[in-house]
């Protein structure tokens, strides 16, 4: 593998990037509304009340333009592993490729299937085959995001396989492995993060149709509930993130760190529930104090991540230099991974020269000593300690920022649901306008707890294995340049086109029966 330039490794990361960010402003709402307008049509199916098919019809309508939006933007995101990140492809493509190849056969075939059904099947097929054909078109669209997100959280958590020297690629060994807890953890706290914003956005819409004082039934039926769907997700959204949390802990320290702008571990760490990073602090091994302003609860840390309130919580520092005690031993420093990396790097290429002279027995002991090193294979891509630093002022107030965010959700449905109950949500206007513009805020913290994932496991395309300078295709940065500026056009488009689109239908408003 060969190393690229700088410039062709930037553009690449903002290509995939602005990518992924545009993809993710379609997912979270299929995800969340789906399951929304699903409700209404078992209530509709169950009671026999036209209202709530009229409801489900309407609710169904933005699913289906956001649905088909998501999926264009899905597809070359895709598509970029082999154009922009072909190293990466080659060197892990029989396991990343598995998930992805089962979500195109498994999840979108079953989604591609049955929405046309849901579609059109109105008054041509019977209530229960057609709200059977809704679940399972939203049944579809959660398993295509369970199978990314296993692929995506083994690229954070690498398990289940095992180098080949003689194909220099990554082979699956264990299928189930690959489906981990660590996958598990990410998949549930980002459908449920999905589900908080398809409510906001139920809730959001439906304020509108309070303040405008139209379709008042509707409305309230909306809202109650969304409400009552979007209060037990965030209460899932926070269970979850503690367990991600606490994988992040056991297997990303870095990250953690970056989290919460910790230098210098220590016993009993506490959690930053407010801060104010000082600008001055350029250096990770600098004496100057991280933190202007800081509010922690005492001990939360370790409690969070490791389960054990007098648990050592290692800073940017320990993690660099080791020598800190772990569940493995010892942490290596930097230089011991490095050292390791290099090492087996080294017996790679005397083991594919030994090969090709058919000199079976130094073959054998390079490939013993590849194995032996093959866990820090990554490092030795990198030069010096500060690649393995992350952007922490990102890291930290990106996730600061999506859990507070997360926290007013939590309000916010609550003092919805409560209003809803007490028939007052109607009279109550400012609680209406809080609604209405709280809907880009489920965006914002989606977006922001992508940044704290991505980000936060820099420089890495695979954990400890495979850094991104060693993963990217050996191509032009020019070409890159161009198609970046052609997909921001293209995406940029597809948004403008979605919501417009989207605006005409809210201010037609649901059709009468």
């Amino acid at each position: 593998m060969k190393l690229m330039d700088v410039s062709l490794l930037d553009w690449s990361r903002a290509q995939f990037a602005m990518t992924a960010m545009y993809h993710w402003l379609f997912v979270p709402l299929t995800l969340g509304l789906g399951v929304i307008m699903s409700i209404m049509e078992t209530i509709y199916v169950r009671t026999g009340n036209e209202e709530w098919k009229r409801i489900t019809k309407f609710w169904m309508t933005l699913f289906g333009i956001n649905f088909a939006i998501g999926v264009a933007t899905g597809i070359i995101l895709e598509f970029e592993f082999g154009t922009n990140w072909s190293n990466y492809s080659w060197f892990v493509g029989d396991i990343f490729g598995a998930p992805l190849a089962i979500e195109g056969i498994l999840a979108f075939f079953m989604e591609s299937t049955f929405i046309s059904i849901m579609f059109f099947g109105w008054n041509k097929v019977s209530k229960s085959f057609h709200l059977a054909s809704t679940w399972l078109t939203v049944t579809g669209a959660t398993l295509s995001a369970l199978w990314i997100l296993v692929a995506n959280a083994w690229m954070q958590h690498p398990v289940g396989m095992q180098f080949n020297p003689i194909t220099v690629r990554n082979e699956m060994v264990d299928f189930w492995a690959v489906i981990s807890p660590f996958a598990i953890h990410k998949f549930l706290h980002t459908v449920f993060s999905g589900w908080v914003m398809g409510s906001l956005f139920v809730v959001g819409i439906s304020s509108w149709y309070l303040l405008k004082k139209r379709e008042i039934n509707f409305a309230k039926n909306s809202i109650l509930i969304a409400s009552i769907f979007g209060l037990s997700a965030s209460l899932l959204v926070s269970l979850t993130g503690d367990s991600s949390a606490y994988d992040v802990a056991q297997h990303q320290p870095m990250k953690l760190a970056a989290m919460e702008g910790i230098y210098k571990g220590e016993k009993g760490t506490g959690l930053i529930a407010f801060g104010i990073l000082n600008p001055e602090k350029k250096m990770y091994n600098d004496s100057i104090d991280p933190f202007l302003v800081k509010v922690e609860i005492p001990k939360m840390l370790s409690i969070l991540g490791y389960r054990d309130k007098d648990a050592f919580v290692p800073g940017i520092n320990d993690i660099l230099k080791g020598g800190y005690e772990t569940n493995n031993g010892k942490a290596m420093s930097f230089e011991d991974k490095q050292e390791r990396g290099l090492a087996a790097i080294e017996s790679l290429k005397e083991f594919q020269n030994s090969n090709t002279k058919h000199d079976e027995a130094t073959a054998m002991i390079e490939k013993t000593k590849l194995k032996k090193n093959f866990s820090e294979f990554g490092y030795g891509y990198l030069k010096h300690p500060s690649e393995l630093v992350p952007d922490i002022p990102m890291i930290f107030y990106s996730f600061h920022l999506m859990v507070a965010l997360g926290l007013f959700f939590i309000a916010l449905f609550g003092v919805v649901f409560f209003m809803t109950y007490k028939n007052t949500i109607e009279s109550t206007r400012w609680i209406q306008w809080i609604c209405l513009f709280s809907i880009p805020l489920g965006y914002v913290a989606g977006e922001l707890g992508w940044i704290v994932a991505e980000m936060g496991r820099q420089p890495w395309a695979i954990q400890d294995v495979l850094p991104l300078k060693a993963a990217i295709s050996g191509i032009s940065s020019d070409s890159v340049k161009i198609t970046f500026f052609l997909f921001l056009i293209l995406f940029t488009a597809l948004l403008i086109a979605e919501i417009r689109i989207m605006l005409q239908q809210i201010k037609k408003g649901p059709e009468m029966e």
